[in-house]
């Protein structure tokens, strides 16, 4: 089995190195083949500097560059649908949920599960480190919204750390639209009308206090993507052999 890792990246180049050592150590452990795609997003630092210089040395490290800055959804995306592995995961650049967390999500796909989205509210996730008091509850006021508008039985959408097989990906990606940071609620509503088995899972997680996120900025766009979210995908019918 291979396992495909996707890191979207702005502007990390004091964490990316970290990152992309940290994900290789614990794959090259675990005997499996594997791939690690750092999706540069266009960044005004040394990102891109830093994981050429690691993908020169190793040719497990890919880098993907897309010149101008189009959101962590684009980012995601483009790192899914051309990464070559059985299972597909993305985490954020920061590692606020530790990568040791797939070992747990790979039993679920093992029992037959297409997706696994990690879960910051579902019972038995650990908090290390707490967001401050308004992201928090902006958070939460927004997995309310997704709930009632888009998406019911979902306590957190937007963990960045989320595992999909093959087919999965290659299904609910080619038909992704929004390239800010809804997409985490577009996929998983694109895979639940698909059809596809999706298992929500508690993680560790430790807030980074580099969150790309605006909150008062973002909070009205992302409310009216919600709705966007539905029209678009309202002629999804779920797939005959999922």
């Amino acid at each position: 089995m291979k396992i495909s890792v996707i890191i979207p990246a702005y502007n990390e180049e004091n964490s990316i190195g970290s990152a992309i050592n940290i994900i290789n150590e614990f794959l090259s452990a675990g005997g499996e083949d594997y791939e690690i795609i750092v999706v540069d997003d266009g960044s005004k630092d040394r990102s891109a500097q830093a994981v050429n210089k690691l993908a020169n040395e190793n040719k497990r490290v890919i880098l993907l560059k897309n010149g101008a800055n189009r959101g962590k959804g684009f980012s995601v995306k483009r790192g899914m649908l051309q990464a070559t592995g059985d299972i597909r995961l993305f985490v954020d650049a920061d590692m606020s949920t530790p990568i040791e967390t797939l070992t747990g999500m790979i039993e679920f796909i093992n029992k037959g599960y297409d997706v696994v989205a990690g879960s910051r509210r579902a019972g038995g996730a650990v908090i290390e480190i707490r967001q401050n008091f308004l992201r928090e509850n902006m958070g939460r006021v927004f997995n309310l919204l997704v709930r009632l508008i888009v998406l019911r039985g979902f306590k957190d959408t937007q963990c960045g750390f989320k595992l999909f097989t093959k087919k999965a990906a290659e299904n609910i990606f080619k038909l992704q639209k929004f390239d800010n940071f809804v997409f985490d609620v577009e996929i998983l509503y694109i895979a639940k009308k698909l059809g596809f088995k999706i298992m929500e899972a508690p993680v560790r997680w430790y807030n980074s206090a580099n969150s790309k996120v605006r909150p008062f900025r973002d909070a009205l766009s992302m409310f009216i993507d919600l709705f966007k979210i539905r029209f678009f995908h309202r002629k999804i019918r779920k797939m005959a052999d999922v």
